[in-house]
C-alpha cells in the first residue's frame, strides 16, 4: 500500500472516532426526544439527567484535538566530528535506500534501534529526523549484521511511515482519552455509591441491626458500557494499523537484504532476540549483581559488561540464535514474528554475498569505551551513579561476600558469632537455637523428632553460611567471576571436600563440632 493510500487510511479511521462520538451524540438526542414526547415527567428528567452526563464526556475527548506533547529526545546525541565513521556509515546507507538521511543520531542503551521524524501538519510536512541506536545491540552484531539494521530502519523513511505515525498515534490517543475518561466516570460513581453504602450500614449497625453487604456491581452502568464502545472501536483502529505497520516492516526488511546482503539481514534478524535475551541475563545477573550493596562496575561495564559475557557464550548465543521465538501472531502485534521475517529473507535468491566479513559493529565508534560511560551518564539514576565502582573481579567477591553475610543474619540474630553458635552446640543447645529461626506453619506445629527433621535444613544452611562468611572475612576463601555461568567459590585445599562432613557432624542428633572447629583453625589466607 502506497504512502497516499495509507494516510488516507489513516485520516478515514481518525475521522471515524469523530463521526463515531457525532452518532452517539445523535442517539442521546434522540432518546431525549422520545423520552419528551411520550415519557412521564419522572422518567424524562432522569432520561435527560443521565443524557446529559453521558455526552459530557464525548463531547470533552473530542475538543481534545492535540496529541501529549512528545518527551525530551533522550540517548547521547552524536555529531559527526563526534563519530565519523558511524555518520559515514549511515549517510552512505541512505543514499543506497534513497532517502535522506537523519538529522541526529542519538545512542542508547537498548538493544534496539529506531527512528523518528518530527513531522507536521498530521505527517503532510517532514521534520527533523533521528536515529536512535542502542550500544548493547552493536556489542552483538558485526559490521554487516548493523548495516542490515540501519538500512532497514533507514528504509521507513523512503516509506514514509514516520512521517504517518503521527495520524495513527493521534487516533490511538483519541480512543484511549476517551476510554480513560469513561472508566474515571464509572469509577467514580462506583466509589460515591460504596461511600453511601457504607453510611447506610453504620447507621444500621448503630441501631443494632446488621450490616448489608457492600454491592455496587450496577453502578456506573453506563459510563461502562460507554467505555465499551470506544474499546471495540480502539480494537479496530489497532488491528488497521497495526497490519499497516507489519507490512511496513517486511517492506524494510526487504530494502535491508538489497542494500546489506541477504545474508547479513538474515543473520541480524536471528541474532536480535538472542541479543536481547543475552542481555536481559546479563543486567540482572551480572551489572546488578551489586546493586542491593551499592556495587557497580567500573565505568563503561554496566552496559558494556555484555561484550564479555557474548564472547564467553559464543556458542550458547549461536544455538539462540538458530532457535527463533516462536510467538503466537496476534492481530494487535506491529511485527510480524521474527521466524515468518527469517523466513522470508531467506527464501531469496542468493545475492552472492554470503562470504562478505567484518569487524565488530562498535568498531565504527571512535572509542567504545567512551561511548559505553556515555549512555551510563544518562541512563543511570542518580543514585546508582553514586555507587561504588569496581573492576568485575572485586564486584563479583565483594557482591557474592555481601550476599553469604546477609544470609547469617537470621541465624545470628539467636545465636551471635560463629565461636557463639558452637559453644552454644557443645552445650547442648542446639535445637533452642534451631527452634528461633523462621520456619513454616507445618514445621511450627510438630514436635519431637519431627521437629528436629523440619529444623535441621534450616539450621545446617545457617551454620554453612556462618562458615562461609568466616572464611571469606578472612582471606580464606574468594568467589570467582565467571563468564560462562554463576560465580565459583574458591576454598582452601581440602576444604570444599572436608566442609559437608564438618556441617553434618555439628548439626546430628549428637553434634561434634570438632571437625568444623579443627577445619577452621587449619587454614591460612588465600593467595591473591
Amino acid at each position: 500500500m502506497g504512502a497516499t493510500l495509507r494516510a488516507v487510511r489513516a485520516l478515514v479511521l481518525l475521522s471515524g472516532f469523530y463521526l463515531l462520538g457525532l452518532g452517539l451524540l445523535a442517539l442521546l438526542g434522540a432518546a431525549d426526544w422520545a423520552v419528551v414526547l411520550w415519557a412521564p415527567a419522572a422518567i424524562r428528567i432522569k432520561v435527560l439527567i443521565v443524557s446529559v452526563l453521558l455526552a459530557i464526556p464525548v463531547v470533552r475527548g473530542m475538543a481534545m484535538l492535540r496529541t501529549p506533547r512528545d518527551e525530551e529526545p533522550g540517548g547521547v546525541l552524536v555529531t559527526e566530528a563526534d563519530e565519523p565513521r558511524l555518520w559515514a556509515t549511515v549517510r552512505e546507507l541512505a543514499r543506497e535506500v534513497g532517502t535522506r538521511a537523519p538529522d541526529e543520531i542519538r545512542l542508547t542503551a537498548d538493544v534496539n534501534a529506531a527512528v523518528t521524524e518530527d513531522a507536521r501538519l498530521l505527517g503532510l510536512l517532514g521534520g527533523v529526523r533521528r536515529l536512535y541506536l542502542g550500544l548493547p545491540l552493536m556489542a552483538g552484531l558485526d559490521e554487516a549484521g548493523l548495516r542490515a539494521v540501519l538500512a532497514h530502519e533507514l528504509g521507513h523513511y523512503v516509506n514514509s511511515d514516520t512521517r504517518l505515525a503521527g495520524l495513527g498515534v493521534r487516533g490511538r490517543v483519541q480512543v484511549g482519552r476517551m476510554i480513560e475518561l469513561f472508566h474515571a466516570k464509572a469509577d467514580a460513581k462506583v466509589d460515591k455509591e460504596r461511600a453511601r453504602q457504607e453510611r447506610k450500614s453504620e447507621k444500621r449497625i448503630a441501631r443494632g441491626k446488621k450490616a448489608k453487604e457492600i454491592d455496587t456491581e450496577g453502578a456506573g452502568v453506563t459510563y461502562r458500557t460507554m467505555a465499551r464502545i470506544y474499546s471495540a472501536y480502539g480494537r479496530l483502529y489497532l488491528r488497521s494499523t497495526t497490519s499497516g505497520a507489519r507490512r511496513q516492516e517486511l517492506a524494510a526488511d526487504l530494502a535491508a537484504a538489497r542494500i546489506a546482503g541477504r545474508d547479513a539481514t538474515a543473520r541480524a534478524l536471528r541474532s536480535i532476540p538472542a541479543i536481547d535475551a543475552a542481555n536481559d541475563h546479563y543486567l540482572s545477573s551480572y551489572a546488578a549483581l551489586g546493586t542491593d550493596f551499592g556495587l557497580l562496575p567500573a565505568r563503561g561495564e554496566v552496559f558494556g559488561g555484555l561484550r564479555h559475557l557474548l564472547a564467553a557464550r559464543a556458542d550458547e548465543v549461536a544455538g539462540l540464535c538458530e532457535e527463533l521465538p516462536d510467538e503466537p501472531a496476534s492481530p494487535y502485534d506491529s511485527h510480524p514474528p521474527v521466524a515468518e521475517r527469517v523466513a522470508r529473507i531467506e527464501a531469496l535468491p542468493d545475492d552472492g554475498r554470503a562470504t562478505e566479513g567484518s569487524g565488530p559493529a562498535l568498531g565504527l565508534l571512535t572509542s567504545p569505551e567512551a561511548a559505553l560511560g556515555a549512555i551510563e551518564d544518562v541512563s543511570l539514576t542518580p543514585e546508582a551513579q553514586h555507587m561504588r565502582r569496581l573492576d568485575w573481579p572485586e564486584l563479583v567477591h565483594e557482591a557474592m561476600s555481601a550476599r553469604v553475610a546477609r544470609g547469617t543474619e537470621e541465624l545470628r540474630a539467636g545465636a551471635g558469632s560463629l565461636p557463639a553458635l558452637l559453644d552454644a552446640i557443645d552445650a547442648g543447645r542446639t535445637w533452642e537455637i534451631a527452634d528461633r529461626l523462621p520456619k513454616s506453619e507445618k514445621a511450627a506445629a510438630a514436635t519431637g523428632r519431627a521437629a528436629r527433621e523440619f529444623a535441621r535444613p534450616a539450621l545446617r544452611r545457617g551454620l554453612s553460611a556462618l562458615v562461609t562468611d568466616e572464611l571469606l572475612r578472612s582471606g580464606r576463601a574468594r568467589w570467582e567471576l565467571s563468564w560462562t555461568g554463576p560465580a565459583t567459590l574458591t576454598l582452601p585445599d581440602g576444604t570444599a571436600d572436608a566442609l559437608p562432613a564438618a556441617l553434618d557432624a555439628a548439626t546430628a542428633d549428637l553434634p561434634d563440632t570438632g571437625p568444623l572447629r579443627a577445619l577452621l583453625s587449619q587454614q591460612a589466607p588465600l593467595p591473591l
